[in-house]
């Protein structure tokens, strides 16, 4: 009897429940992450979209509004992607997986596009040429770490431990264009780190949910972080080979 109890209290000890931490974020940290992106953008465009786009003047070009709309389908469809999944839907969610593979790739496309378009426009106006031209390097970067991300997550669709993070780094790199709308992370080029601290708080998850951070952190975040330094060290310091490229490309 003193031997079955001893493996009896094993049993229990080893046996005791997940923490309710634990268990919420391993289900619903990306539904959440999505839903807290999506309300941050919201916060943050709600200030300037209708001087820049809705009402402005002089009016945009249209392709900027197409634009917009591509970037407002993907905040849709990562939340609700992070949902079928929540609720068991996985054939749903792979189906409408395509949608959003065609969808990343026509914002990729936009995205180089609208960059070019709207620095020649915002060019026309400004003081410093050079200024507005070395932020080319922001854009196109975030447009890089985007399509790579999501490239891979496609690669990876039979591996949903690796897909979901690549989607959600790739969704967090796009939050740039929101950070920079908050005055004082704008002014003081601090929207790299911002969305950093929510690819983080995924390795946190991990960490917390998991015991370990998953290796695609591991190998893909250091890369996004030097292709962010460089693109802000082309932004600031504006280099005249930089110059010479940006002039070459926005004319």
């Amino acid at each position: 009897m003193g031997i079955e109890n001893a493996f009896a209290a094993v049993i229990v000890n080893n046996a005791s429940p997940t923490s309710p931490l634990k268990t919420f974020l391993s289900r619903y940290f990306y539904l959440c992450a999505s839903i807290a992106m999506a309300g941050l953008s919201v916060w943050a465009f709600s200030h300037t979209v209708d001087a820049r786009l809705l009402h402005a003047d002089p009016p945009r070009p249209l392709l900027l509004w197409f634009h917009a709309v591509l970037f407002s389908a993907w905040i849709v469809l990562f939340i609700a992607q992070s949902a079928l999944v929540r609720v068991r839907k996985v054939r749903v969610h792979r189906t409408l997986g395509w949608f959003g593979a065609a969808l990343a790739a026509a914002m990729v496309v936009s995205g180089f596009i609208v960059s070019v378009v709207m620095l020649r426009f915002e060019m026309t106006a400004a003081l410093n040429r050079n200024r507005v031209a070395s932020f080319l390097a922001i854009l196109w970067v975030d447009m890089i770490i985007f399509g790579v991300c999501i490239a891979l997550a496609i690669y990876f669709r039979k591996r949903p431990e690796y897909h979901r993070r690549l989607v959600f780094m790739a969704s967090s790199q796009l939050m740039q264009a929101t950070f920079i709308r908050f005055h004082y992370i704008g002014y003081h080029d601090l929207f790299y780190p911002a969305l950093d601290v929510l690819i983080m708080a995924g390795m946190l998850r991990d960490w917390v949910a998991d015991d370990r951070v998953n290796k695609i952190y591991l190998y893909v975040f250091p890369a996004m972080i030097v292709l962010q330094a460089w693109a802000t060290y082309l932004e600031q310091t504006n280099p005249t080979w930089w110059q010479a490229a940006t002039q070459a490309i926005l004319g």
